[in-house]
């Protein structure tokens, strides 16, 4: 996550992704496009100049939300389902069920209670397979250019302090959400950037469900060997 971080931070904050400028477009081989005379222009909304061509958006341009499939299951609906499948809440996983309702991967980003980081960006989860979510956590995929891996890390890199609500329990409502300005790339450096962070999110998921399995085969052989001195 550091380093796809380290990468999004190069291109779409220091705007020093690669470009051919012979070619007059993003390329692998090219040179970083601000620090060599890449054009910028004044965007007086973000008050900050951003690459020609770029533009502004609203969150909802680059994401589509699934809450309206969220269903919440109490603690006494779940206490007697078998333990298969995720149940997620606002900001963890909380226990496992014997259904689900998604399948793919996700980006859950909490609803209320635990909404924001000590840095102001969203509690976030990043959750793939087959899995069920409570309604205290949004449900997002990416859209026009931005899959689940760059608009995970967009959001890792965005402050929503200023669309938080509620006063005992913090809240962030879809509608507040959805109007979140972005920078939105033309697609050509999205698919360029996904390119590169996919393998990276890829080899996140095998090493977690590697490790998930060496601890449920580590809980095995200690239930065994418990087993054998008693």
């Amino acid at each position: 996550e550091e380093t796809a971080q380290t990468i999004y931070k190069q291109w779409f904050v220091d705007f020093e992704f690669p470009f051919d400028f012979a070619q007059g477009k993003p390329s692998e081989n090219g040179k970083p496009y601000k620090s060599n005379g890449g054009k910028m222009v004044w965007c007086e909304e973000l008050e900050k100049e951003i690459p020609e061509g770029w533009e502004v958006g609203n969150f909802e341009d680059i994401c589509e939300n699934f809450d309206s499939q969220r269903k919440p299951l109490s603690g006494f609906e779940r206490l007697n389902k078998k333990k298969i499948y995720p149940y997620y809440g606002a900001a963890t996983l909380m226990d496992y069920i014997d259904d689900y309702i998604f399948e793919g991967t996700y980006i859950l980003l909490g609803e209320d209670g635990s909404v924001v980081t000590e840095n102001g960006t969203p509690v976030l989860q990043y959750v793939w397979g087959k899995f069920w979510v409570n309604n205290h956590a949004h449900v997002l995929k990416g859209k026009n250019g931005f899959n689940e891996n760059s608009l995970y890390i967009l959001l890792k890199n965005t402050n929503i302090s200023d669309i938080i609500t509620g006063g005992v329990q913090a809240k962030i409502n879809q509608s507040n959400l959805n109007k979140i300005r972005v920078l939105n790339p033309k697609n050509t450096f999205l698919e360029n950037l996904n390119k590169i962070i996919d393998p990276i999110f890829d080899l996140y998921k095998n090493t977690k469900q590697e490790n998930q399995k060496l601890e449920d085969l580590k809980e095995l052989l200690l239930a065994k060997m418990t087993r054998v001195e008693n």
